[in-house]
């Protein structure tokens, strides 16, 4: 059982990494680099991927850190070419200039779905940002074409790419849109185009269960399927909700997900993974926020005992600073990262620590 005290002061690190991850301009970077313990052989984080700061601002709801969100949604609203595409890129200078071009729908999606909690964390969303959350849905639903994506995105980890004319997709890239355009008509009402393209997100989604493996895939098109099983599929039960966690069919998932990518209780997010956040390619570790993940998962599913398990394992392995990476029972890669101490945060809610 993981030391309660030890967690107290990873939720008060967690709170200070927040506040040094926040610029005043409103921009969340994934890595506060000026912290002593900033590996120096990292790569660069200091810059604002919104799927990163869209976690971090849930985060920042559930201790109390109210106006980090609020600017964040400031940001996206200034960063460039958002104003006219309503869609996010790669990722961004905290200046709000693009560094990369590489579509990544999922972005978009996750800040339909934080502005959401933060409204509903909140009471009534201010009416500042009704703009931003209907250019944001319009944005997704314009690059979506019936059944894909209208441009070769790319899935969550910036690695695979989904082409169109193959009519590809990424699982989890579709299941976070769907989630964020029903957080818009939620906060807006009910707008034709979005729910048009809501359900047939859904089909799509259904279509991802592959039935000879018995588990959801992360890319699928007409002739290909990607059967490399990925940890980020627990995002069909948490925090897109479109899966019932006991739902059979994301049970087989998830105790293949368990059988392939564990590391000595650390989950990977894949098998063969080799990034590992420095510049030298020398092989991945267990992530600790698919440890938390998954701790959601079972926290969603009635199995606390489980979901402790999965958290405990972390906590046990890390100080105050939470990493991207675990290896060989230390921390490494990026220290620390912000999506890791949201996701711890939102782990520790949902066991009852906060």
């Amino acid at each position: 059982m993981a030391d309660k005290r030890k967690i107290k002061e990873i939720i008060k690190t967690s709170r200070k990494v927040f506040k040094e991850c926040s610029h005043k301009n409103g921009a969340i970077v994934a890595s506060n680099m000026h912290d002593p313990e900033y590996p120096k052989d990292a790569k660069n984080y200091y810059y604002v991927w919104p799927r990163d700061a869209s976690f971090v601002s849930v985060a920042c709801d559930l201790v109390g850190l109210k106006r980090i969100p609020e600017n964040y949604f400031k940001w996206c609203w200034k960063a460039e070419e958002f104003k006219e595409k309503g869609i996010f890129d790669m990722r961004y200078y905290p200046n709000g200039k693009m560094f990369g071009r590489q579509f990544q729908p999922d972005q978009s999606g996750s800040l339909l779905w934080a502005i959401e909690h933060h409204c509903k964390s909140y009471g009534k969303y201010p009416k500042k940002i009704e703009n931003l959350i209907i250019k944001t849905a319009d944005g997704i639903c314009s690059n979506w074409k019936k059944t894909c994506f209208r441009k070769i995105s790319y899935d969550l980890w910036e690695e695979r790419r989904a082409y169109p004319k193959n009519n590809e997709k990424h699982t989890y890239s579709v299941a976070i849109c769907l989630r964020g355009l029903e957080a818009a008509n939620r906060l807006i009402g009910k707008n034709e185009k979005w729910m048009e393209c809501i359900e047939q997100m859904k089909d799509e989604i259904e279509k991802a269960y592959h039935n000879r493996v018995g588990f959801f895939t992360r890319t699928f098109g007409d002739n290909f399927v990607d059967l490399v099983i990925d940890s980020s599929i627990l995002g069909l039960v948490w925090p897109s909700e479109i899966i019932k966690p006991k739902d059979k069919r994301i049970v087989r998932t998830v105790n293949e997900i368990r059988r392939i990518n564990a590391i000595n209780g650390g989950l990977m997010r894949y098998p063969g993974d080799r990034y590992n956040g420095t510049l030298r390619k020398t092989g991945a570790g267990a992530w600790p926020l698919l440890n938390f993940w998954m701790s959601i998962y079972y926290m969603k599913s009635g199995n606390k005992k489980e979901a402790k398990k999965y958290y405990d394992w972390v906590i046990k392995r890390v100080d105050k600073k939470l990493p991207e990476q675990i290896k060989n029972n230390k921390p490494t890669s990026i220290i620390p990262l912000a999506w890791s101490h949201a996701m711890f945060i939102i782990a520790s809610k949902f066991l009852g620590y906060i």
